[in-house]
């Protein structure tokens, strides 16, 4: 069989994401929004207790009736403040919160905590409980400590597993019957939640999760039309209908797919400058309710960043997009503080996320230009590269052909490839066609090599 072997020398701009997402928080920040889960995660009270009761032994504390997640005012902020733990310790390893942060999810991942709140999500009228948001968020820490090399968070991500499992097939026995989806702003919002749990899918390698959710996410959004923001947002919100359902999507499409249906839903992103989407006032900041719109400036603003990444290169509206996201960053960032308890105890999660989604959710590899590839002569037209390497995913079968024809015309493009969980990343396969590939992607110095070549 005739051997071929293409070299290609990459840049991976965002390859080191720890290191990047830490260059964007001084110590100063990560110390106040480590500091703001940290006096939380075990703090009982003030609590909102949220569940159907059939008897007085439904009437415990918080700490019994979840003792892994019971602090944080609610449920679902208590898990996503385990997130923040666990991710700002894994960004910051040597801060001085480290030590700290890790004592206390030493005490809260323990087997017997998990037991206890399985017990409670599987009790009578529960099904519902936490579905989507705080399920959600919780996938999202699982995949947070399945992705850190180090021996506590491989144990508690052990710990963790059951309640992994349940929450995973949760959102498997409902999609399939949810006919519609969710179009609010709070917590029941369908296209925030599924952005997740995708997201926590691609982290396990769990196709039949990202089957599901692509399909779902074709039936329940790929034929709206004509949306528009002067509806939003409500006065109470902390995520954006609208822009959350284009997060979602740029997900499942492919770039230039993604550019067609956003001009059909959402037209009036056509619009140069800034000020097509102004960043949200929160009048009270002691009402629980109100300051949601803090959290919605930091929402929309991943989510901007969001349609930036699933947009082509060269994209007319990048630029008044940007600018968007970037006005909702900071007004978001510039109001997470620890004055009042009503946004103190959720809003640092939103925040570090912002940081997060922006560098680590998908990474963009810019092919450099002639001068830094070298290319063995091709000889077939087109390879589709196996199923089993990093860039699987099925909807970029027509990019990974386009990126070896492009090598040859001596192009750059941008190409999608998951984040590798640790800081050296290697694969090789092989398929019945009878092409190879193996990838090494060095994530310190972030340069990278994929070779294809005939199967002997």
């Amino acid at each position: 069989m005739r051997c071929m072997l293409i070299g290609v020398v990459i840049l991976f701009h965002s390859s080191n994401s720890l290191a990047q997402d830490a260059d964007l928080f001084d110590a100063e920040a990560v110390e106040r929004f480590a500091r703001l889960a940290l006096d939380c995660v075990q703090r009982e009270y003030p609590n909102k207790i949220s569940h159907v009761m059939h008897s007085d032994e439904d009437a415990g504390v918080p700490r019994e009736l979840t003792p892994v997640f019971y602090g944080c005012f609610d449920w679902h902020s208590a898990v996503h403040g385990h997130w923040l733990l666990a991710r700002l310790c894994r960004m910051y390893p040597e801060a001085p919160f480290a030590s700290e942060a890790r004592d206390a999810l030493e005490r809260n991942f323990t087997s017997e905590n998990v037991a206890r709140e399985l017990q409670y999500l599987n009790a009578a009228g529960r099904k519902s409980f936490e579905r989507p948001y705080g399920l959600a968020w919780l996938l999202l820490l699982c995949a947070e400590l399945s992705e850190w090399d180090d021996p506590q968070a491989r144990r508690w991500s052990a710990t963790l597993a059951p309640l992994e499992k349940l929450a995973a097939e949760r959102f498997r026995e409902w999609l399939p019957k949810l006919s519609h989806p969710v179009r609010t702003g709070e917590h029941s919002q369908t296209a925030f939640a599924l952005g997740l749990v995708y997201d926590w899918a691609r982290t396990r390698d769990d196709r039949a999760m990202l089957a599901l959710i692509e399909q779902r996410t074709r039936d329940y959004y790929l034929n709206d039309r004509g949306a528009s923001l002067a509806f939003e947002p409500g006065g109470e919100d902390f995520l954006s209908p609208i822009i959350a359902e284009a997060d979602l999507v740029r997900r499942v499409l492919d770039p230039p797919a993604f550019a067609v249906w956003l001009g059909r839903f959402l037209p009036e992103l056509s619009r140069d400058g800034d000020d097509w989407l102004t960043p949200a006032v929160v009048t009270d900041k002691t009402d629980g309710k109100l300051v949601h719109l803090d959290g919605l400036n930091l929402s929309r603003a991943w989510m901007l960043e969001g349609v930036v990444l699933g947009l082509p290169a060269n994209d007319p509206r990048l630029p008044g997009v940007r600018a968007a996201a970037s006005a909702h960053r900071q007004a978001g960032l510039d109001a997470v503080s620890d004055a009042h308890y009503e946004g103190g105890h959720w809003l640092g999660s939103f925040a570090v996320y912002l940081v997060r989604n922006g560098t680590s959710r998908r990474q963009w590899i810019d092919l450099v230009p002639l001068q830094a590839l070298f290319v063995v002569p091709l000889l077939w037209s087109s390879v589709v590269v196996p199923r089993s390497s990093p860039l699987t995913h099925p909807r970029h079968a027509a990019t990974r052909r386009t990126v070896l024809k492009t090598l040859l015309q001596e192009s750059a493009i941008q190409l999608p490839m998951h984040r590798q969980a640790s800081s050296t990343a290697t694969s090789a396969s092989c398929e019945p066609a009878g092409i190879c590939t193996s990838i090494n992607a060095d994530n310190a110095d972030g340069f990278g090599l994929i070779s294809i070549k005939a199967a002997p």
